[in-house]
């Protein structure tokens, strides 16, 4: 008895093709997009994302919908990196300072700016850490 692998999949469109590489466009939405109330808050807003799929062979067209398919473990380490280990960082270092004696406002701004070196090395890391997340695309029927 097999499990299929959980998901997180999104509508797109081939926007570009290379020997390699399918590049898809797809449309991202807030939680704000689909609320019933979303065009009086005005807080709706969607984002246009292209995502490059390496698929040698892969014998999609331009303008053809597809499915873009990340596997949901990826999406929890991209949530792990970019939310949870800076976070963590925050808050480790504010207790650490106010435990040394500094006042709030010094333990606070040194906790935030701490931020700025972490993102700067997941910056320089982009290529080695976009190689892990592995894209799959799908043709829709």
């Amino acid at each position: 008895m097999s499990h299929k692998q959980k998901t997180v999949d999104h509508l797109g469109k081939v926007v570009e093709i290379t020997r390699n590489d399918v590049k898809v466009s797809i449309i991202s939405h807030s939680a704000c997009a689909s609320c019933h109330a979303s065009g009086v808050c005005g807080m709706a807003d969607t984002a246009e994302k292209t995502v490059a799929v390496t698929k040698p062979n892969h014998g999609f067209i331009l303008g053809q919908d597809v499915k873009v398919i990340l596997k949901q473990s990826m999406g929890f380490k991209a949530l792990f990196l970019g939310y949870l280990i800076p976070f963590m960082l925050v808050v480790t270092l504010l207790i650490a300072f106010n435990s040394m004696g500094f006042s709030e406002l010094k333990s606070g701004l040194f906790s935030i700016s701490a931020l700025v070196p972490y993102y700067f090395v997941l910056y320089l890391l982009r290529d080695k850490i976009s190689r892990s997340f592995n894209f799959d695309i799908e043709p829709i029927l």
